[in-house]
């Protein structure tokens, strides 16, 4: 025990501030990587220069982000054969094949084409230039789908077969486990958390400039195509997340019932609580706000229809529901959020204020992050939610951890700490940097970032031609 904390709690938290830190940076990388390829298409189909100018502007921003993902995406994989070793013995047999599909499809794609993305304009020529960026964009499409695939298996196991010796082995079809019960929910909710998250980063960059000078076609442009994406999307979100909550509550009943804060059953129609502090050791929600029987109609379509509590639930089986609860309203209010700021950019554009209104500048302004912290929100509540169990309903947090003492989990958790906060905050200060400069007429290539942030991808460019070579870092993972 460390500061009255075990080896298994300290395993979780050091994934948790890992998973965390990495998971912002496939999340822009992923949005970025097909905002890239419009820009680049659009630039083919109409020669304005405006759209070659904002591609290389944000190349070098893709660049350093990629370049931060993979590094963070490395420790992941890791942390599976040191604090997670008894649960990479049990299920390595299917989420191994899995990840190393990723391996042999994402990341060939975006070893084999990253470099002629990054250095190759001017030198192969534009179609297949723009083929290596589509490839790109297409290779962090196909990670998040194997990623995304494996922990969905862990959601909702299917298509296994349990060993004599207690190990998970595949059953006779890999589409069983590849295209489990959630995986389609999940894969499209989160892919579209992406896409958001990018088109919010990209609206505040659009907006810090236009608040500085609303004539600049650059800063114009940016945010005119994020508010279309933000108008857009958002909504589309809003469905296929409450798609995925139906998922969910058919299969994992437990975090659905705790998300909604739901300690009691409800016979006849369950509320909808907005707001209220969980207390687990009264089993009920204090001071809670809600609307009558709404919850039954969202998850059910019928006000009238009951709806089971974590009181059908066994004390050791249920998710701990403040963390659920809160994390799934602030997930929930930033969509709200961004569903507003889209339909505020609508009305603006209707009355031809889209570059003018300097309040809807502020607020996009304001809601840069907001896609940053919704996914980790979204995570939080999905993995969380997911509680005790990494396989869900058949093997429990505390089976898959390693037998490790506390001390040592302790000083890697220390010395993961100290060492993100100084290479990751140096790195989004340098993305900050790079933001807070305006894109301008014949804006510039890679070569302005000299070679440091992209070395760190594994990739060398050459000493004259600037041509890449790719190294063999794997992209990290979308999880």
């Amino acid at each position: 025990m460390i500061f009255g904390l075990d080896a298994l709690t300290l395993a979780r938290m050091q994934f948790a501030f890992t998973v965390s830190f990495h998971f912002v940076f496939p999340s822009i990388s992923i949005g970025l990587a097909s905002y890239l390829a419009v820009l680049e298409g659009l630039w083919l189909k109409t020669g304005k220069e405006l759209y070659l100018d904002l591609f290389r502007y944000w190349l070098k921003i893709f660049s350093v982000t990629f370049a931060m993902g993979v590094v963070s995406g490395l420790v992941m994989s890791y942390q599976f054969g040191t604090n997670w070793s008894v649960f990479s013995d049990k299920v390595g047999g299917v989420i191994g094949p899995l990840m190393a599909y990723e391996v042999l499809t994402a990341f060939f794609l975006e070893a084999g084409f990253l470099g002629v993305m990054l250095f190759g304009m001017g030198k192969v020529g534009r179609g297949p230039h723009y083929a290596a960026t589509l490839m790109v964009a297409l290779g962090t499409f196909v990670s998040a789908f194997w990623i995304i695939s494996v922990n969905s298996w862990m959601q909702t196991p299917t298509g296994f077969e349990i060993a004599p010796n207690g190990q998970f082995v595949p059953g006779p079809s890999w589409l069983a486990i590849i295209f489990n019960p959630s995986f389609p929910y999940r894969l499209v909710h989160t892919v579209i958390a992406a896409y958001l998250t990018t088109a919010f980063v990209v609206g505040a960059v659009g907006a810090w400039h236009l608040l500085k000078d609303s004539t600049k076609p650059h800063a114009r442009k940016m945010f005119s195509m994020a508010m279309w994406m933000a108008a857009i999307v958002a909504p589309i979100q809003i469905i296929a997340g409450d798609e995925h909550g139906l998922n969910t509550l058919e299969y994992q009943p437990a975090k659905v019932m705790a998300m909604e804060g739901h300690f009691q059953s409800h016979p006849e129609g369950a509320p909808l609580y907005l707001f209220g502090i969980p207390n687990d050791k009264t089993q009920q929600l204090d001071y809670a706000i809600g609307i009558p029987k709404a919850s039954s109609l969202i998850l059910k379509h019928d006000m009238n229809a009951p709806l089971k509590g974590l009181d059908t639930i066994a004390p050791d089986k249920r998710p701990p529901v403040a963390i659920v609860f809160w994390s799934f309203r602030i997930m929930v209010g930033i969509g709200m959020a961004m569903l507003g700021l889209g339909i505020w950019s609508l009305i603006a554009r209707a009355n031809k204020a889209l570059y003018t209104w300097r309040w809807l500048h502020r607020a996009a302004l304001v809601m840069g992050p907001s896609g940053i912290i919704a996914v980790i929100a979204g995570w939080c509540t999905t993995e969380v939610g997911r509680q005790p169990y990494t396989v869900y309903g058949l093997l429990t947090t505390a089976q898959s951890a390693s037998p490790i003492a506390a001390p040592a989990v302790a000083a890697s958790l220390v010395a993961f700490v100290l060492v993100y906060c100084a290479v990751f905050g140096v790195g989004i200060w340098y993305l900050l940097k790079l933001m807070a400069t305006a894109p301008h007429p014949h804006e510039g290539g890679l070569e302005e970032l000299g070679e440091a942030p992209v070395r760190a991808a594994g990739i060398t460019p050459g000493p004259a031609q600037g041509n890449a070579e790719i190294g063999t870092m794997p992209q990290g993972h979308v999880a």
